[in-house]
């Protein structure tokens, strides 16, 4: 029997590379949608799954509201809960990105308990884990964000995770559901439409000269295809329930980023800027451009986790960073995201789900 997998957020970016990874090793999916009429927005998909010859359905679903989601976890065995809100600035209101991301959590877990579902694949983040944190060191799953002492976005990140394992320990010993959660670092790789998530950001930046240089700030990057694969091994492997895995290569200064870039597009006639900004400059254009605004909290620092857990139980790997850059770039120029060498972007970034 074809086990089913439900994918929420399905057009996001990390959901249509999982969905594409479920579908290639003979899942049946069904990816949730906020409006079932808009099907230009999910053409990729139902074209992948043509492709593939993969069983793909959609059922509309929201994570602020109750309606569709019993529809939507019919007959399914698992869910990939992937859906989560990933600002391009930061909010007015911190509760208007905490809010949405805890509670849809806790609404995505509380419809799979009630339907059944065996196992729920929670894509949490880095920063649930890595930031607050007095003493600079390599983090690993026993670390936790210190909530009261981090932006917005990592605050969602880690509360809404802790609203995730204080829910399935609320159910007791006898319940059947399963967590399983997934620490990814930042996200790049190829787009699979027009369509940007914040974390292509640095790359398109860069890329089309919309920053004159690069901050002082890094981080621990993973490839959206790598990501997917954890993703099904979370769901593949028994030993992986109750378990957090982090999923990340070691840190990417954003200079770094910039010459591995030059290196590539530069002969290709782009023109990527590769002087570092200094910081009070940084502090200045943050005033005008709130893109930018989400680096200073970051200034100077950089990330460092372990992924060797995923590697060890999961059997996980990551291909080398410089593929996944030079991919992310290429497909950003495919897109037409950046039309040409020099070229300024002509489509604002899509912040939103990831």
């Amino acid at each position: 029997m074809t086990t089913r997998v439900l994918v929420t957020g399905a057009t996001g970016f990390v959901a249509g590379h999982c969905i594409a990874e479920l579908l290639e090793h003979g899942y049946a999916v069904r990816g949730t949608v906020r409006d079932l009429d808009a099907r230009g927005k999910r053409a990729h998909l139902t074209e992948l799954a043509r492709r593939t010859g993969g069983d793909l359905d959609f059922a509309a679903a929201t994570l602020d509201d109750d309606a569709g989601w019993t529809e939507a976890m019919t007959g399914c065995d698992a869910v990939l809960h992937v859906a989560s809100p990933f600002p391009a600035a930061p909010p007015a209101d911190e509760q208007d990105l905490i809010r949405p991301a805890v509670d849809g959590t806790v609404r995505v877990l509380r419809a799979a308990a009630a339907a059944g579902v065996r196992r729920v694949v929670l894509t949490s983040s880095v920063a649930a884990v890595a930031y607050g944190h007095d003493v600079d060191a390599v983090r690993t799953e026993a670390d936790w964000s210190v909530v009261d002492r981090v932006p917005a976005y990592q605050k969602s990140k880690t509360l809404a995770e802790r609203a995730a394992w204080d829910f399935v320990e609320s159910l007791g010993d006898t319940a059947e559901l399963e967590l399983v959660v997934l620490n990814p670092g930042m996200i790049l790789g190829p787009l699979l439409t027009a369509s940007t998530s914040t974390s292509h950001e640095p790359v398109r930046r860069l890329l089309d000269r919309s920053v004159p240089g690069s901050v002082r700030t890094g981080w621990c990057p993973v490839d959206v295809r790598d990501l997917a694969v954890a993703h099904r091994l979370a769901l593949e492997v028994p030993a992986a329930a109750g378990n957090r895995y982090l999923c990340a290569a070691d840190p990417l200064w954003m200079p770094e980023l910039a010459t591995m870039l030059a290196g590539e597009y530069n002969p290709r006639g782009f023109r990527v800027p590769t002087r570092v900004i200094p910081n009070w400059l940084v502090r200045i254009v943050a005033v005008f451009d709130k893109g930018v605004r989400l680096t200073i909290p970051v200034l100077d620092r950089t990330e460092r986790v372990s992924a060797e857990k995923a590697r060890r139980e999961l059997g996980w790997t990551m291909r080398p960073i410089a593929d996944t850059v030079r991919d992310t770039a290429d497909s950003l120029i495919a897109f037409g995201v950046v039309t040409s060498p020099g070229s300024r972007r002509t489509a604002p970034a899509v912040a939103g789900t990831r």
